[in-house]
């Protein structure tokens, strides 16, 4: 096999890029579209969902989502099983990447074309529909990219570099997203607030799908990776990733993770609009402030993951992210203007950013390797997709909190700041559980493997 050059690593880290933005806008904007404050109200949105809850104190946009992730989570070992078996000319990964491309950007675009004005059922179907679509193009895209990670970093070194190769642009495609409304407001005058906004989702779907294409056409699958495909059904493939404890000690703290992280990426836009009582354009600021920052702890972190280990340095993260949850509850009581607070919250969250967008999916690759020497059997697209059947019950589990959490005291943003509080929570008790996880175990099998 060919040398694994960094302009390949860069090349597939484009792809990132691509499925982030679409991620991000669908993570940062759906609720704020669907579910909108009375500031987003009174500039010109209007509501395609009934806004009362419906059942112990749950909104539709909760319930939708929810189920949405729930199903989304399903289909990742299905297809994880699918890519790790796949027998095509070119590769187990690439030939999936390339068939939902495209499709991928179309239904995130029409996430948001609901066809009725008005909050009426069909709306509310058709939004169902279409987040389903969504979270499916999302899984064939994703689950064999993710598989590719350990596939080209086959060194501990190589693994830590396209570890932060891709949460550059990971964190590069998010910022972009939350540009959506600076976009918009440059069409806003002639085309209204939802014109606009759903214009601009178009647009940057469409620069989307030309970066996960990127890594499909540049990447020759077979020259980098070993093709050969698992037999291994994918009930019992699942049953033996789960059997991992190692792994299931990571995947729990990932559950509690992505928990805390999705209740504060969705709740920024409305900590910024309905606490520190800032313009919903502001949003792209503060987050390329805390982008900006993160990059320059790059280099830092990714230095003395390879000195220290991954563990220690990621149980800090746990920490210190808990803390600037719990600062963000705070928001607008503490005497300082808007935009300071704002400011504060971004540099303070940088720092843990860098750290928990490079180390989870290497940590990950590591015990995918161990595994894998220890058992004969390549399955690392298992692995991948059942981390991010942890990522998406996490996920599942917060729409549903932070929706219910903004009805709480409506118009006060008393139920934004208990998010907030209740996001600090679940980030410390996964630094708690990720304490229990023995690296040293993982490192000494791939270790003992390379001599």
């Amino acid at each position: 096999m060919k040398k694994v050059t960094n302009k390949v690593l860069w090349m597939f880290a484009i792809g990132q890029l691509g499925w982030s933005m679409l991620s991000g806008i669908i993570v940062n904007w759906l609720v704020f579209y669907y579910q909108p404050d009375k500031s987003a109200i009174d500039e010109g949105l209007t509501t395609f969902v009934m806004q009362k809850t419906v059942f112990l104190g749950l909104t539709i946009m909760g319930v939708i989502t929810a189920v949405c992730r729930l199903f989304d989570a399903v289909t990742d070992p299905l297809v994880a099983s699918r890519s790790d078996a796949c027998t095509h000319k070119d590769g187990r990964r690439i030939p999936f990447m390339r068939a939902i491309g495209l499709p991928f950007g179309i239904v995130t675009t029409l996430v948001f074309f609901s066809p009725q004005k008005g909050e009426t059922a069909f709306n509310g179907i058709f939004l169902l529909v279409m987040l389903l679509l969504f979270y499916l193009c999302m899984t064939i895209y994703c689950t064999p990219f993710n598989a590719l990670i350990p596939e080209l970093g086959k060194t501990q070194k190589e693994r830590i570099d396209l570890s932060t190769y891709i949460s550059v642009t990971y964190f590069i495609g998010t910022a972009i997203s939350y540009l959506l409304p600076n976009i918009a407001g440059i069409f806003r005058a002639g085309m209204g607030y939802v014109g606009s906004f759903r214009l601009t989702v178009g647009i940057m779907s469409a620069v989307a799908v030309i970066c996960m294409y990127v890594p499909v056409f540049t990447i020759k699958e077979k020259e980098y990776a070993d093709t050969r495909p698992s037999s291994t059904p994918v009930i019992e493939s699942l049953k033996k990733t789960f059997s991992n404890k190692q792994f299931r000690t990571f995947a729990l703290s990932d559950i509690l993770y992505w928990v805390a992280l999705t209740i504060f990426q969705t709740g920024l836009p409305f900590y910024i609009t309905a606490l520190m009582k800032l313009k919903d354009d502001k949003t792209f600021f503060l987050f390329a402030i805390m982008t900006g920052m993160s990059l320059v702890f790059y280099a830092p972190v990714n230095i003395l993951a390879k000195k220290l280990g991954k563990k220690k340095i990621v149980v800090m993260a746990f920490v210190f992210f808990s803390g600037v949850f719990a600062f963000t509850s705070l928001a607008g009581k503490l005497g300082m203007s808007g935009m300071v607070n704002g400011i504060i919250i971004a540099v303070l969250a940088a720092f843990p950013m860098a750290i928990l967008g490079i180390l989870p999916q290497a940590i990950v690759a590591d015990i995918a390797q161990a595994d894998g020497i220890s058992t004969g059997e390549s399955r690392e697209g298992m692995f991948f997709a059942a981390r991010t059947f942890a990522m998406k019950l996490g996920q599942s589990v917060a729409m549903l909190l932070f929706t219910s959490f903004a009805k709480i005291g409506e118009g006060t943003g008393m139920g934004y700041r208990i998010s907030a509080i209740v996001a600090a929570v679940f980030c410390i008790c996964g630094g708690i559980v990720l304490s229990m996880y023995k690296e040293s175990q993982v490192r000494s099998i791939i270790d003992k493997e390379a001599q």
